[in-house]
């Protein structure tokens, strides 16, 4: 019986000893304030007469006291001087925390990776723009899915792009006219005249070409003149080969001869072409010639110019000898300020060889001579 009164002697206290321990004890660092003195106990009146009692007061309502927010909260492991976390220790229940984000590269190795920096090695190289090196990606594949193929059918849309394709990359019909040369010659004895041209249509393949060429005297009829009908084949990008017809107007008796040939453009930027012509007597004529554009300023074009004319036999009838009939060399010098209708001016030396000149002689004709040429050069 002794024992269970000791017993619950010292079990007794234990809460309030627990209520009214002191948050400082688990809080170091955090001073709590000082507690009010007691107040000292009154000395026993004296022995009054007995007096009416007074009324009762009524003690207001207890204000609530609100509740410490660090109340059972363990702040062993804080510092003087840090702040405390406000939530440190709260249940929240009913909340869910968001996960920290992922990095995408973690566990990866890359100890041995270094990064390029592209400011370096711009800065390093001076390479900017189009200096820097092209990548390696690969072009994106053509989309083979088209809209029209759904209501059109595939096959006659494929027809109908190819037919796009070439006509947009070179199948195209094109045509020019070209007035070589349209000019008056000057040259003693009696002043003459000049005409050669040509115009063509079709396309980068296949053209038709038409030619003419011709010249006279002032005050009598015309001395020479032809036109040609050919058909050009493209063999390369430089080089033409034609064929067809050409027939003599002037001199009479006038002659029609079967025609090959080829032009293009010759290493050097030198314009160059060369002719057979068989005519409906077996007769064979051959002429080769070329000329180059040597540009001095923007609008200043210098042109050499050289002509030969050559025969297999000779032919009374037209006045033509066998072998080199006639040379025709000449400079001329024009102005393109509109390069479609540039005027010129020039020296041009032209003579006739062997029995052609014979022939011309006969007839009361110059064998050849110096003459001051002015003319324009045009083309639409």
């Amino acid at each position: 019986m002794r024992a269970l009164l000791l017993a619950g002697a010292v079990l007794a206290p234990a809460p309030a000893i627990a209520q009214a321990m002191d948050h400082s004890m688990h809080m170091p660092g955090v001073v709590m304030p000082a507690r009010p003195a007691a107040k000292p106990a009154r000395k026993p009146a004296a022995k009054r007469k007995p007096t009416r009692p007074a009324p009762a007061r009524r003690k207001p309502p207890a204000t609530p006291t609100a509740p410490d927010p660090h109340a059972g909260h363990d702040m062993s492991a804080m510092q003087p001087g840090t702040a405390a976390d406000p939530h440190a220790g709260h249940a929240m229940p009913g909340m869910t925390m968001r996960p920290p984000a992922t990095d995408p590269h973690a566990g990866h190795d890359m100890s041995g990776m270094t990064m390029p920096d592209p400011q370096a090695d711009d800065m390093a190289t001076g390479a900017t723009g189009t200096d820097l090196p092209p990548g390696n990606r690969p072009a994106p594949a053509p989309a083979r899915d088209h809209l029209a193929d759904r209501f059109w059918g595939a096959q006659a849309m494929a027809a109908a792009r190819d037919n796009a394709l070439r006509r947009e990359h070179g199948g195209m019909t094109f045509a020019m006219g070209l007035a070589d040369l349209a000019e008056v010659q000057l040259r003693k004895g009696r002043d003459g005249y000049r005409w050669e041209g040509q115009g063509w249509i079709g396309g980068d393949i296949h053209r038709l070409w038409l030619k003419s060429e011709g010249e006279g005297e002032f005050g009598s009829a015309v001395g020479h003149a032809e036109v040609q009908a050919l058909y050009s084949r493209a063999l390369d990008p430089y080089w033409n080969l034609q064929a067809g017809i050409r027939h003599d107007i002037r001199p009479h008796p006038s002659r029609t001869y079967a025609t090959v040939g080829i032009e293009g453009l010759a290493p050097g930027w030198f314009e160059v072409g060369g002719a057979l012509f068989l005519s409906t007597k077996g007769e064979l004529l051959g002429r080769i010639e070329g000329y180059y554009d040597q540009r001095i300023t923007n609008y200043v074009t210098l042109q050499p110019r050289i002509e030969a004319n050559l025969s297999a036999q000779d032919v009374a009838a037209t006045g033509t000898g066998a072998g080199l009939s006639t040379m025709e060399a000449a400079v001329r010098l024009r102005y393109e300020g509109v390069r479609e209708f540039a005027p010129y001016i020039g020296v041009a030396w032209e003579r006739r060889f062997g029995r052609t000149a014979r022939f011309g002689r006969a007839r009361g004709d110059d064998t050849g001579g110096v003459s001051f040429v002015f003319g324009v050069r045009a083309w639409f």
